[in-house]
């Protein structure tokens, strides 16, 4: 954290490759330090030049009057490692290197990567490659060639931005300057060699500067260290805003090209997400607009918003909007209308509905302060939006001001939606701590965004460590369902009752003893899909058990050219809800999957995923909310008097196969039960089916 410290805020820089002509991007780096006011030690380097402007120029680092905390290095790929060695010879803290060229261009641009590491021994810390460096607006110390830094002044705020891409780095501190956003600290890590994602996450945590995180990710290296980096922001009450890119498949292979790392399936990085309090922004510009509504530090405590406005039409579009995201806008309650009536000065102002309209009143300072205080102050709202129309933006002081003389009153939000074009209007609210918007869907947004940030819980603490259950004697390749089940069961899923049968007598033999029509199905690790191949009967009498395997290992030879020599008589399970069950694993971790289950679980798509923490399973609280969160939720939970499930055995089973997924780690290549009937409270569920593939 020292080296990171120094980073952050150096009191010297060395500029290696710094060219005299400021147009150039080897010229921006000493350019923009002066021009923003950096306050430390400038060291140019460059054996070509005596000077740069006032600054004497240095032949190399060995010549440098004194260690530099930081040195920017401007050299190309193929020359960068000698700068970075020379750095931590020195015995500086950290390099920036700017230099495209390495892992996202293939095998020789990794090797020069690992030259570059190589080269910075222990103790130096590398950003980058490939990176357009960082920017610390809370101290004036610009150590970036990004040409957004061409503007004069920007706004120093509570909002640190962490961007795996130099450009859009660039874009979001030109938007911000233009909206009035304030900011922070502004890194791009991009190809992340050595630090990362996490190691900025956590020297935002403490910075007292910043309140607000915004994370522009193409692909987490490192999840665990993520995980913890983004659970430690979480319970210091600093929220992290996310913007994933890679969400269709030309996006993700773009993501690939562009830092040379795998990403892994998007519903993972939601799992991760949910499970670490980091808000998911959904559009670009979310990225900006969730952090600036959070960076108030109010409070969103429900779903309730009084719009306050001086446009009809436009109060109407955010009403609508939010009503699309299950905000409420309720009228009054008659003590709040009784105090908003008492402020009219005619009958042109509709004080007693919601949107609260006040534009034929005039705007007038009182009224609008009168009706803002009355808003907040009601027990029947959250949060207020207040909607600046063209009379508005004509003297937004006067709004502005009228807003701002409220904020102390309460700890509520107090968001602004500027209908028209008014650029400057919607930075000065901004700037007076009222977030302001230029779009409807971007006030519910920031809304959203706020009451994810309230209601997140932290984790239950870690399931009580199991005894471990022998596996040793297991295959590889793939199980066949029995194999399969038995495997479950192992590790306490319950699994239906079953005998392995090679023929039509030992079929019927089977029925008899399972009491009752049966399931009878072939058993084969090949094939996975039984019943697209005629693998699957249900619901068989004993006495037709013999005749219906003659007929299925005729249809399944027909389909796959194979007779069957085994099969699997089961007992007829019904009467319960069918889940599925299963295992992903991709880049970012090992995942549980629940969800409707039986043949049209592919169909509906109503699953929900969470990634297994480094050690261990699943505890019961996580499983239980897994399935509250099935829209097939109600059906367990007694929909329209349907008896209740038994949702208590379903969280043992979730837990217990998480158990497993986790006990086994990479030896489980695959892993899922469809369907799980889970049966009437008290009656327990059962694994019907199962897939296993071992290494």
């Amino acid at each position: 954290m020292e080296a990171l410290s120094r980073l952050l805020q150096p009191r010297s820089v060395a500029v290696i490759g710094a060219s005299g002509d400021p147009a150039k991007t080897a010229g921006r780096p000493v350019s923009y330090l002066l021009k923003h006011g950096f306050a430390g030690t400038i060291y140019p380097v460059n054996p070509k030049l005596d000077r740069i402007g006032d600054l004497p120029c240095y032949r190399n680092v060995a010549s440098l009057p004194e260690v530099p905390d930081v040195g920017i290095v401007l050299l190309g790929a193929e020359r960068a490692h000698v700068a970075v060695r020379e750095l931590a010879e020195r015995g500086a803290a950290a390099a920036i290197v700017l230099a495209s060229g390495y892992t996202e261009t293939g095998e020789e641009g990794a090797r020069r990567q690992q030259q570059l590491l190589e080269a910075a021994g222990t103790t130096l810390r590398i950003l980058g490659p490939n990176t357009i460096g960082l920017v610390n607006l809370t101290d004036h110390i610009v150590l970036s060639a990004s040409g957004a830094l061409e503007m004069d002044h920007f706004h120093a705020g509570a909002i640190g931005v962490v961007s795996q891409s130099g450009g859009i780095l660039g874009a979001l501190l030109s938007r911000a300057a233009a909206r009035g956003i304030g900011l922070s600290k502004l890194v791009s890590t991009s190809n992340e060699v050595d630090l990362e994602l996490a190691d900025f996450v956590n020297a935002l945590v403490d910075d007292p500067a910043t309140r607000v995180i915004a994370l522009y990710i193409e692909a987490i290296r490192h999840p665990e260290k993520f995980r913890a980096a983004a659970l430690r922001a979480a319970r210091a009450g600093k929220p992290i805003v996310a913007f994933k890119i890679g969400r269709s498949e030309a996006g993700a292979q773009a993501a690939v090209s562009h830092t040379g790392a795998l990403a892994g399936a998007d519903r993972m990085y939601d799992a991760l997400f949910r499970q670490t309090g980091v808000i998911r922004a959904q559009t670009f510009g979310d990225l900006l607009d969730i952090p600036a509504a959070l960076a108030t530090g109010r409070v969103l405590r429900g779903r309730r918003v009084a719009i306050l406005t001086s446009t009809g039409g436009a109060g109407t579009l955010v009403s609508d909007s939010l009503g699309v995201c299950g905000f409420e806008t309720p009228a009054p309650d008659e003590p709040t209308a009784a105090a908003l009536r008492a402020l009219q000065t005619g009958d042109h102002a509709a004080l007693d509905r919601n949107p609260i309209d006040v534009t034929l009143a005039g705007l007038q300072p009182d009224l609008l302060r009168g009706a803002i205080k009355a808003l907040l102050a009601s027990p029947s709202y959250d949060a207020l939006a207040v909607i600046v129309g063209s009379s508005g933006v004509g003297r937004p002081e006067l709004m502005a001001g009228a807003i701002e003389d409220c904020l102390p009153l309460s700890d509520k939000p107090v968001l602004a939606y500027v209908s028209p074009h008014a650029p400057e209007a919607a930075a000065l609210l901004t700037q007076r701590g009222v977030p302001a918007f230029v779009a409807a869907e971007s006030c519910t947004a920031a809304l959203v965004g706020m009451l994810q940030a309230g209601r997140w819980q932290p984790p239950a603490d870690a399931p009580a460590s199991a005894a471990r259950v022998p596996t040793h004697d297991l295959p590889t390749g793939s199980l066949d369902e029995a194999q399969a089940k038995q495997l479950f069961a192992r590790f306490g899923v319950p699994c239906a009752r079953e005998r392995v049968v090679c023929n039509g007598e030992e079929a019927e033999r089977a029925a008899r003893e399972l009491e009752g029509p049966v399931v009878l199905k072939i058993l084969s690790s090949e094939i996975t899909h039984k019943s697209d191949v005629g693998g699957v009967a249900v619901n068989v009498p004993p006495e037709h058990v013999a005749a219906r395997l003659d007929a299925m290992a005729t249809e399944v030879a027909r389909h796959t050219g194979v007779r069957p020599a085994r099969f699997l008589v089961q007992e007829m399970v019904s009467g319960g809800t069918e889940l599925i069950l299963g295992m992903h694993r991709d880049a970012l971790g090992t995942a549980i999957l629940l969800g409707m289950g039986g043949v049209t679980a592919e169909l509906f798509k109503d699953t929900t995923i969470r990634l297994l923490p480094a050690e261990g399973g699943l505890g019961r609280a996580e499983a239980l909310s897994m399935a509250r969160e099935l829209k097939t939720w109600p059906l367990l939970d007694g929909f329209r008097g349907r008896p209740k499930a038994d949702v208590e055995a379903l969280v043992d089973a979730i837990v217990a196969f998480s158990r497993m997924a986790a006990q086994l780690g990479d030896r489980l290549v695959e892993a899922e039960i469809n369907p799980l009937f889970v049966r009437s409270q008290g009656a327990g569920v059962r694994a019907a089916d199962g897939v296993v593939v071992l290494r």
